[in-house]
């Protein structure tokens, strides 16, 4: 049977939670005038009918399932959450929204996404990159929990035209975290997208991003200069600024003095004076960089070179003897220098100034348990990619419990790293911006050379990688 099969639809899958379906090891299958039908491998039916029964106050019908079709729809549909006191059953009351955050919380899940249309209301959870819905909500609700978010976050709730943001800080015992909160007006209502922002930076370091061993101390060597820009590109959501905050943890000691100006401040930093961008006010980047020239700084992290100005600004750190990290959206490394030039930056303040350029990705890792070797055949790729005699078999994603049936377990960041030579340097201020041959002489791997290295040494499958290898 397909995996496809064990998806419960959402207005079934919430009429119990995580809890029940594994207690009772019962998954629904459907409600039709009054009479709750659920799967189970249970042998005792009778007595499981009437302990349901009693539970949910309705007549219960159960279909035998197999053991092992019970445990597929379990993992696919009911994920096991961290004990916590906020994580009991989750039930339309008045705490339901933290109990919704505290669950996207143990799930690893980056945004939580409230969206309404005409007929229903629902909430995603994004994790690993992948949205999954999973609440309904009713539509006579929707609107209390809205107002219930802009509450929180300090919004004004009679606003429902105009796009506001706002921020949530959740803290008890065990945990403290803080969620940026992005209002936006829609046809049958207003859309809400939390972005769960983690607090701890323990795990952020270097050594476990994905780096391979030459790509990290070409970067460390980068970065070690005292003046200098250092750029890394890629799409939202490619973990960007996670390796900036792994950085910035690498240069952090107590004879630097490091601002940042960000949006949102994901982490908090120990030592580092964090501004948080208020543009509405008029506190944007580049206003922000110039007050940060006064404020004596060896290292400025500008969350984002979004245009020509900001651009300018931290052009001028640079060139007045201070280090400099940035983001920006380019798809490699080497097209950052075609859009600084788009931008109106002159080459040779570029070439003067720019230490190195990065592009990364986040691929999903391949599930250890259940991922199955097969043969390569040539219909896998993309039209004209030319597969290497040496590559032979690779990975797919089957699914099992360990992974929730989808595949995958956690993402990896992938590289490309070019550190700025005199050669390039040459080449910069002379526009001329074909390096192929130039990567390949230097052991420069692309997106593409360390995607197709993931796939070879089965961490990820072709699926996963296909768009960086059309490039």
């Amino acid at each position: 049977m397909p995996k496809t099969d064990f998806n419960i639809p959402t207005q079934l899958q919430q009429l119990i939670n995580a809890e029940q379906a594994h207690h009772y090891h019962i998954v629904p299958f459907a409600q039709q005038n009054g009479t709750l039908t659920f799967k189970t491998d249970a042998k005792q039916l009778q007595e499981l009918s009437l302990e349901l029964q009693i539970i949910f106050g309705k007549e219960i019908q159960l279909v035998e399932e197999s053991e092992q079709n019970i445990q597929k729809y379990l993992t696919l549909n009911y994920r096991k959450i961290t004990k916590s006191k906020h994580s009991s059953e989750l039930h339309y009351s008045e705490d339901f929204l933290l109990k919704i955050i505290h669950e996207a919380k143990s799930l690893g899940s980056s945004d939580i996404h409230f969206e309404v249309f005409e007929q229903k209301s629902r909430v995603r959870f994004r994790i690993d990159g992948k949205l999954i819905e999973r609440y309904l909500i009713p539509l006579d609700e929707y609107t209390t929990y809205v107002n219930r978010i802009k509450i929180l976050s300090q919004l004004d709730i009679s606003e429902k035209r105009l796009p506001q943001d706002g921020r949530i800080n959740i803290k008890n015992e065990n945990e403290e975290f803080d969620i940026r909160v992005s209002v936006l007006p829609t046809l049958h209502g207003e859309k809400i997208v939390l972005r769960l922002l983690a607090k701890d930076t323990t795990a952020v370091d270097l050594v476990s991003l994905g780096f391979t061993e030459l790509e990290l101390n070409r970067y460390k060597e980068s970065v070690k200069n005292p003046n200098g820009i250092v750029l890394i590109s890629g799409p939202t959501g490619s973990g960007k600024t996670t390796t900036l905050y792994a950085t910035l943890k690498l240069l952090n000691t107590d004879d630097t003095n490091i601002l940042t100006i960000e949006d949102p401040i994901e982490y908090t930093l120990e030592g580092v004076n964090q501004v948080q961008l208020k543009e509405n006010i008029g506190l944007d980047f580049a206003s922000t960089l110039r007050t940060f020239l006064r404020q004596d700084p060896d290292i400025i992290m500008v969350g984002e070179i979004r245009d020509a100005a900001t651009a300018n600004m931290a052009i001028r750190a640079a060139l007045t003897g201070h280090l400099v990290l940035s983001t920006i959206h380019t798809n490699s490394a080497w097209a950052t220098i075609s859009r600084l030039i788009d931008m109106d930056i002159p080459s040779f303040l570029i070439a003067s100034t720019l230490n190195v350029s990065v592009a990364q990705r986040l691929v999903r890792k391949l599930c250890v348990h259940c991922k199955q070797k097969e043969k390569v055949v040539e219909d896998l790729f993309p039209e004209n990619f030319s597969i290497t005699d040496a590559f032979t078999n690779h990975y797919t994603a089957q699914g099992c419990e360990e992974c929730y049936h989808t595949g995958y377990t956690g993402r990896k960041a992938i590289y490309e790293i070019i550190p700025i030579t005199k050669e390039l340097m040459e080449q910069i201020k002379n526009n001329r911006l074909e390096i192929d041959e130039y990567l390949k002489e230097n052991n420069i791997k692309t997106l593409k050379d360390n995607a197709l290295r993931l796939v070879q040494s089965g961490e990820t499958s072709i699926e996963e990688v296909y768009s960086l290898l059309t490039n």
